[in-house]
């Protein structure tokens, strides 16, 4: 029986094998500030101090991000009384636990918002935040695109938000205006499945015919509408490697700076590149005004 298709990029069982850390040389894999005792509350290290293989590729891309992340926090901490962070598709909360101890107590001010679709996680994750006395955090259960925000947000972090719950979070942080957006993308299957059925040109059309050039390519061609759209809607962009490659397969970082209302050149370049491609992906449907599903790309042109 021949294999299926996927269209969703690398899966868990792809990845290379994991190391085990035992608990005396843990140390080096924590970011300074960090705690033992959290590490612990978050399952992330064993009762005995250990980091596990699964934990420790956890944390590696976590504490990757929150490095990546600091002059963001700080400068949102610096220029604002009360700034207001949102992590999207927060599973169990580990980005947003581990800012907070490093940031946001310290601080004495600011706001986690940590937002879940599964209501089980969001509920153990908020009886977790008051369990640790984390009085300026939260957990809403629900989608990103419902969730009930302040109107200004300052920060918006997503990390492995799945295919267009990343769309969904960069479009959260265009409407509330966010000074500052990270986010690592994974399984960007929406695009590659329209460019199974898109009317391309004639040039583009080769480099995705075969199912794995067309993962591949989907992929790529994903986060750089992303990025263009985030420059579009008045943002400095950078994209750069999360961490090493033996730790994560999806390993892209968008980072965000806004610094001016809109880019019409950028729009221009997201709208010829979507149409050379053929496609349609939600980040662009949601900019254009539209929410429908984008299921024959030459339609939703």
């Amino acid at each position: 029986m021949p294999r299926r298709e996927r269209e969703g990029g690398p899966k868990a069982e792809d990845a290379p094998p994991r190391r085990q850390v035992k608990a005396l040389r843990v140390g080096p894999e924590l970011v300074p500030g960090q705690s033992i005792a959290l590490l612990k509350e978050l399952h992330l290290l064993t009762r005995d101090g250990d980091l596990n293989a699964d934990s420790l590729r956890k944390l590696k891309q976590v504490n990757h991000l929150v490095r990546l992340l600091e002059p963001a926090l700080r400068d949102v901490l610096e220029r604002y009384f009360d700034p207001v962070i949102v992590d999207c598709g927060a599973g169990k909360g580990y980005l947003g636990f581990i800012l907070y101890e490093l940031f946001i107590g310290p601080a004495g001010k600011g706001a986690i918002i940590s937002i879940e679709s599964r209501d089980a996680l969001a509920t153990a994750a908020e009886e977790r935040a008051r369990r640790l006395g984390y009085a300026r955090m939260r957990f809403v259960a629900g989608d990103l695109e419902r969730a009930e925000l302040p109107a200004r947000v300052h920060l918006v972090t997503a990390l492995h938000a799945c295919d267009t719950a990343t769309d969904d979070a960069i479009a959260l942080a265009i409407r509330h205006n966010a000074d500052r957006v990270a986010i690592v993308p994974c399984c960007q299957a929406e695009v590659a499945r329209q460019l199974r059925a898109a009317s391309s040109s004639p040039l583009l059309a080769p480099l995705f015919r075969h199912p794995f050039h067309r993962r591949e390519f989907g992929s790529h061609l994903t986060n750089v509408l992303r990025a263009l759209a985030l420059e579009a809607s008045g943002y400095k962009v950078a994209v750069t490697e999360l961490s090493g490659w033996e730790h994560s397969l999806k390993n892209e970082l968008i980072l965000g700076k806004k610094v001016r209302k809109g880019d019409p050149q950028a729009r221009a370049s997201l709208e010829a590149l979507a149409n050379a491609a053929g496609v349609r992906p939600k980040l662009v449907r949601v900019l254009d005004g539209s929410r429908e599903p984008a299921s024959d790309p030459s339609r939703a042109r």
